[in-house]
Parts: structure tokens; C-alpha cells; sequence
């Protein structure tokens, strides 16, 4: 078959210039047609982002090449330097990405317009660069913990002793990473595809104030005299002797304010170097007072009395430092300050005082055993001498303290529970017990006092008292107007208070009634390995008065009532032992 040839249309007589118009529209027509084959869609012929190229691809065609193409072209990893130290940052854990469709809004054709299409017929698109997004709080998270790394601390020159030795420390900038600076840097530095080079970060420099040349004058004008040799001290007649080596130990240099290096002595420290201590507790720390002792109903001072001398860390200090600067056994020697402090009673104010006759004096007798002997003997050192002055209160559990194998106390007999048991500073009521009836016939006002609970036939009954750490104290208040001083003594069998001071009454005495609303006591027994026998006693009441007498004649009555319990009869058995069954 012969093909189909269509035919053509006769075309209409045009004018002469309408010919030349048309072949000029048919011509800019041709070109546009061109332009728009040629490019084949929205990315400009050789366009390149990073090297990739886009040229010619339609923006789908162009995004999937870019996503492809573009992450091997960055860096995965940006080196980074703060100060003088270097690291490391992985982009993408810090938030860095390319912005593939911003990046195709950079590179896309600016329109489908004539003019446009054929001007892209004789231009071409060149490389771009691509879009980077950054998000922020990845990049301060990644740059935070980049600086716990690059960061370096502001070191102070320093000057210190190690065994009479100067040590000297350099200075040292510190720096510490603008994180707020940094990701822009970072940001920058991604963009840029810089992989292989080391990108700096901002940092802020952080000066030492303790400078090079001030650790040099502090050595020359201080560190190195002061150990050059050793500095002698004297404190009320104890001399010592403090070595470089001593010194140096409790000695440091320190920046003030303006970075100057002072020297600061620990005296507290140096107080318990040996050398030191070993002087200062020569020293009669505490002040002593007079020992007064009854002769008749008078007094007499049996002993003088002891200033005591005292030497403050303060002071020590004082003394020490400026020596240390100083050249030549004589400029190295110096006196300590000492404090003087004087005891209450001496020889020549015990009169003044008013400690100048017998008030009263009360003793109590006991069975002999090894445990009440020294807790008793502990109890009495500890009261005798106490010098109480008009109207301060006396408290028997801060005199003697706690009762304790630490402070001196062994364990003995006692009540506790209603009946008696085995625990440390047992026996000591019997002090408690003198001291209350020394109080009682000194006319004196009590304070706190208990009985035992129930009634112990070598005490007086209803004039007796007794003592618990933390539950029960004996305490009265001076109210005889004078000080009063309390003597204390003790053999293996007895114990005696005696109260020096000035009468307030001519004479004190003591009533007491009968006894009422008895009880009787029950029976126990006891398999507790700490049992003591107890022996069964009638419960009662009883009242005491407290008879004042001055002038002769009768002034007043204190009445003074107790409550005793029944004291049962305890049993102690061993408790029986498990059988096999």
C-alpha cells in the first residue's frame, strides 16, 4: 500500500508584514518550544549542589538524588578545638542536617514564562550550595557535654611546703566554651563540608589571678625565709622549739582579693604538734581554787589556791608569723601571750566570800564493797571543791557527770524497775543522799529531788535522795546570801559532805512523823541472769519537816513528804533448760 500523505491546507495571502511578524513569532515560538525540550523540567541544565547534579531533573527526581547523594558529600564528624585541646562532634547528634527541599528552592528554574524558559536555553545553573538545618537544642546538648571534655579550668599559681620544702605551682588559663556562640560555628562549619580540617570554637578565657611573677615574689619576700631555719618560742617559762619542717605543715599562702599571696597559719593545728602540745600542757590550764576544809565550825584554807595559764590559738599565731621572716637565731625568738585567769577562792577572798564557818555536815555509812567504793571515791572527787555563789544553782548530774566506765565508774548495785539490778554507777545514792541532807540542814532552797522508790533502811527515811542520768537530779539554789563551798570526802565505808559557808539560821532540825497508809509487799521470782535478792519491806508514807530556828525561837517549818512503795520479796532462780522433748 502506498502511504497516507495528509494533505495541507492552503493557507490565506498574508501581507507582507504580517509575514515578517509571523515568522518573527514563529521564530521566539521555536525557541520557547526548544527551551522547554530542552530543559525537561524544573532544575536548570548543570546544576550541581556540592557536586551533585540536578541538571535538567524535575524536583521529585532531583530530591531523590539529593537525599542519595548529598550526606556523603558533608562531614559525619566535624573536628573541633577549644583553647588548646581538640575533639570531636558527630553532625548529625548535634542536630545538623541538609535541607534537601530549601536546597531545591535555591536551585529550581524561576518560572515557566517565556522569557524565563529561553533564557535558561543560554545560561547554565552552576554548583549551589546546599541549605543546612540545624536544630538547636541537639547542638547546645552535643556542644554541653563537648565542653565537660574541652573545657579547662583557671589554675592559680600557688606556693605550698611538703616536708620544710617550697613548692611552687604555675599558672594556667582556663577557657571555657560559649556554647551559645558555638553552634553557629558548628553550623557554619557543616555547611562549608570543612570534615577535614580542624574548626576552632568560641570559648571564653577565664585569667589567673594568682600570677607568674607573684608565686616569685611570694617565694623571695616570704616562702623562702620562713624556711630557712627553725623558730624558738617561749610561754610562761615553757620553751619550744618549731622546725621548718613543723611549720611548714600547718602554713599555706593564700590569693586575696587582688590575687596577692598572703601567708595563713593554722594555729589550731600547729597547737597540736607535738613539740607544741607537749610544752603548752605543762601549763596549768585550769585555775584552782583554794581548798577549804572545816576546823571546828570555822574554816581554814588547807591549800593555796593556783592561777591557771592559758594560751589561745589566736595568740600562738600571733606569735609565730612574724617571726618567719626574720634572719638569725634573734630575730626567730619570741614570747608567747599567755591569759591569766584567777581562780574564785584564794587565801585572801575566801573571808570576803563568806566561807567562814561550818553550815552543815552529813554523813552516811555503808556496807564495804569493791563497786561502791569507787564509785562513791569517783563521785566525791568530782564534787569536792564546788564553789557555788549566791544564787546559782547547783545540779549534781553536771558535776559528776554521766555515770560511765569512761568517766570512771564501774558497774554495782542499784534500783531500777522497783527493784535492784546490776548497772554502772550503782551505789552512787549514797552521795546523793549525804549531799541532799548537807543541802537539807544548810537551810539551803531545793530545787529537783526523788526519793528511791522504796525505802532502804541506812538512810534516813523521808531525808534521802537518789539520781538517774537524764530522768532525775538533785539541784538547789544558794539562797544563804554568801558563796558556799562544798567539801567532799570518803573512806571504803562512809561518806561525808560538808557545807562551808555562812549561816543563814542559828540552827536547823529535822521532824518526822509517823509512818501511814501502809502496804506490803509481794513475791517474785526471777530467772534474769542480772537478779539480786531482795529482801520484802512495808510501803508507808512519811512526812519530814525542815525546822528553821534563829533568835532563839522557831521561824518556820518546810515540810517534805515521800511516798515509798513495798519493796518485794525477789527470788532469783537459774531458768530452766530446754529439754529434748
Amino acid at each position: 500500500m502506498r502511504p497516507h500523505i495528509p494533505s495541507v491546507p492552503r493557507m490565506a495571502a498574508v501581507p507582507p508584514v504580517a509575514w515578517a511578524g509571523g515568522a518573527l513569532t514563529v521564530g521566539v515560538g521555536g525557541l520557547y518550544l526548544a527551551g522547554l525540550l530542552l530543559t525537561g523540567g524544573e532544575i536548570e541544565a548543570g546544576t550541581t549542589v556540592r557536586g551533585v547534579d540536578i541538571g535538567g531533573l524535575s524536583r521529585t527526581e532531583a530530591a531523590q538524588r539529593l537525599e542519595r547523594q548529598l550526606p556523603a558529600t558533608g562531614p559525619a564528624e566535624l573536628a573541633v578545638r577549644v583553647g588548646d585541646r581538640e575533639g570531636a562532634v558527630d553532625a548529625r547528634q548535634a542536630g545538623l542536617t541538609h535541607d534537601i527541599g530549601a536546597t531545591l528552592d535555591r536551585a529550581a528554574s524561576t518560572g515557566a514564562d517565556p522569557v524565563s524558559v529561553i533564557g535558561g536555553l543560554f545560561r547554565s545553573g552552576g554548583d549551589i550550595e546546599p541549605v543546612v538545618r540545624t536544630d538547636r537544642d541537639k547542638a547546645r546538648t552535643a556542644l554541653v557535654k563537648l565542653s565537660e571534655t574541652l573545657d579547662q579550668k583557671v589554675r592559680d599559681g600557688a606556693v605550698s611546703f611538703t616536708d620544710g620544702r617550697i613548692e611552687q605551682t604555675a599558672p594556667r588559663t582556663g577557657y571555657a566554651l560559649d556554647v551559645e556562640a558555638a553552634v553557629d560555628t558548628l553550623r557554619s562549619a557543616f555547611r562549608s563540608g570543612t570534615g577535614g580540617s580542624v574548626t576552632t570554637l568560641p570559648a571564653r578565657d577565664d585569667e589567673p589571678k594568682v600570677t607568674s611573677e607573684e608565686v616569685r615574689r611570694a617565694v623571695r619576700e616570704f616562702a623562702r625565709p620562713a624556711m630557712s631555719a627553725p623558730v624558738t618560742l617561749s610561754a610562761a617559762g615553757e620553751r619550744f622549739t618549731l622546725t621548718p619542717a613543723v611549720l611548714g605543715k600547718h602554713l599555706t599562702l593564700r590569693p586575696d582579693a587582688n590575687g596577692r599571696l598572703t601567708p595563713k597559719l593554722d594555729s589550731a593545728g600547729l597547737r597540736t604538734a607535738p613539740a607544741v602540745a607537749d610544752a603548752l600542757d605543762k601549763l596549768p590550764a585550769t585555775p584552782q581554787n583554794a581548798r577549804l576544809g572545816a576546823d571546828g565550825n570555822s574554816v581554814a584554807v588547807t591549800a593555796d589556791a593556783r592561777v591557771g595559764v592559758q594560751v589561745t590559738d589566736k595568740a600562738l599565731g600571733k606569735a609565730v608569723l612574724p617571726l618567719l621572716t626574720g634572719s638569725g637565731t634573734a630575730a626567730r625568738t619570741g614570747d608567747v601571750e599567755t591569759r591569766r585567769i584567777q581562780p574564785e577562792i584564794t587565801r585572801e577572798n575566801a573571808s570576803r566570800l563568806g566561807l567562814t564557818e561550818k553550815m552543815s555536815s552529813f554523813t552516811v555509812d555503808f556496807e564495804p564493797a569493791a563497786y561502791r567504793t569507787t564509785n562513791v571515791g569517783r563521785a566525791v572527787d568530782l564534787i569536792n571543791g564546788s564553789v557555788v555563789m549566791p544564787d546559782e544553782n547547783w545540779s549534781f548530774n553536771r558535776t559528776v557527770g554521766e555515770r560511765t566506765r569512761a568517766n570512771g565508774f564501774v558497774d554495782g548495785i542499784m534500783i531500777y524497775d522497783d527493784q535492784y539490778t546490776k548497772a554502772p554507777g550503782g551505789g552512787v545514792s549514797a552521795v546523793a543522799t549525804t549531799v541532799f541532807n548537807a543541802m537539807f540542814f544548810a537551810g539551803v532552797k531545793p530545787v529537783e529531788y526523788g526519793a528511791h522508790s522504796f525505802y532502804i533502811e541506812r538512810y534516813p527515811e523521808g531525808r534521802e535522795a537518789t539520781v538517774a542520768w537524764g530522768s532525775l537530779d538533785l539541784r538547789f539554789t544558794n539562797d544563804s546570801g554568801k558563796a558556799i563551798y562544798i567539801q567532799a570526802e570518803s573512806t571504803d565505808t562512809s561518806v561525808t559532805i560538808t557545807f562551808l559557808g555562812t549561816k543563814k539560821y542559828d540552827e536547823i532540825t529535822s521532824a518526822k512523823g509517823p509512818r501511814t497508809n501502809l502496804q506490803q509487799p509481794a513475791e517474785r521470782v526471777s530467772t534474769d541472769e542480772q537478779c539480786v535478792p531482795q529482801t520484802p519491806l512495808e510501803g508507808f508514807d512519811v512526812t519530814v519537816e525542815r525546822v528553821f530556828r534563829d533568835g532563839g525561837r522557831e521561824v518556820r517549818r518546810e515540810p517534805f513528804r515521800t511516798r515509798y512503795t513495798p519493796r518485794d520479796e525477789i527470788l532469783c532462780e537459774e531458768a530452766p533448760s530446754a529439754g529434748n522433748g
